[in-house]
């Protein structure tokens, strides 16, 4: 049963609750590696992000269990809230299901073990439902710290909007062999531009750049790998440049810059899920 206890408010993590992890902690078996892609797609699919300390965790079995992948084990969770780290008010005891992998030998000892919970509302007091199988993210430093960031970024003024296609790409020779110009114009969900620029020059390699608007400017470079404009990119743009894009340009130009949006796809790297 659950107990009743007052609501959480809603506030961002700082920077100094990391603190608690300063000594290393036992996660119960619990795998503790994700990617930056991972933690940023459960995020921007979560109601809420909660620290919290599993209180008890009990295995289910016969029809509670029904439709768990193989090597999985379904368990009715228990958990003590510390933290709203974003979302609404949430009650300081929360209960969730949670299919997990089982471990080589032994058994998953997770009592005790603090965690982050990735997670959507049910409608019912103080249950949860977690939003992706590993949305149960054990709360080491380094998960915290990047969870942490992923929101921040994603409440700045400036933060890059999702990325929903490709409008135009034009591309212009240069004066000397070897030497060109690419602009790819990309579509956003906010409708603020993005651009995409690659410089060729000769005897040296493509250099390209990403700016939050129409215009490139000196200070136009690639994005930081795993930072939130990346990850907009890396996961948003198609994998090739769409006919659609270069429609009216001549044969020559039109390759140039499929070309050229490969050398940013090269560069972005592969967004993996």
């Amino acid at each position: 049963m659950m107990r009743s206890t007052p609501y959480l408010g809603l506030f961002l993590l700082s920077a100094s609750s990391v603190a608690h992890a300063a000594t290393p902690i036992p996660y119960g078996g619990l795998s503790t590696d994700y990617s930056y892609v991972e933690l940023a797609d459960m995020a921007f699919a979560a109601q809420q992000t909660i620290g919290a300390t599993i209180a008890e965790a009990i295995p289910l079995k016969g029809t509670a269990a029904a439709g768990v992948p193989e090597g999985k084990t379904r368990y009715y969770v228990q958990a003590d809230v510390t933290a709203l780290i974003s979302g609404t008010g949430v009650p300081s005891h929360v209960t969730y299901l949670a299919d997990l992998p089982n471990p080589p030998k032994g058994k998953l000892k997770l009592k005790g073990v603090p965690v982050i919970l990735l997670a959507a509302t049910t409608g019912n007091p103080g249950e949860l439902r977690l939003v992706g199988p590993r949305a149960q993210v054990p709360r080491t430093p380094d998960n915290e710290s990047r969870l942490r960031a992923i929101l921040t970024a994603s409440v700045s003024p400036d933060a890059p909007p999702a990325i929903t296609g490709i409008t135009r790409a034009f591309h212009v020779a240069g004066t000397l062999p070897g030497e060109s110009e690419t602009q790819i114009f990309l579509r956003t969900a906010d409708k603020r531009p993005i651009s995409l620029s690659i410089l060729r020059r000769p005897h040296e390699d493509p250099r390209w750049a990403v700016a939050l608007s129409e215009l490139v400017d000196d200070s136009a470079a690639p994005p930081k790998p795993d930072s939130l404009l990346w990850y907009r990119l890396a996961c948003g743009l198609p994998s090739q440049l769409p006919d659609s894009a270069v429609a009216g340009l001549s044969d020559a130009d039109a390759k140039a810059a499929r070309d050229d949006y490969q050398v940013v796809l090269t560069g972005l790297g592969p967004c993996k899920r």
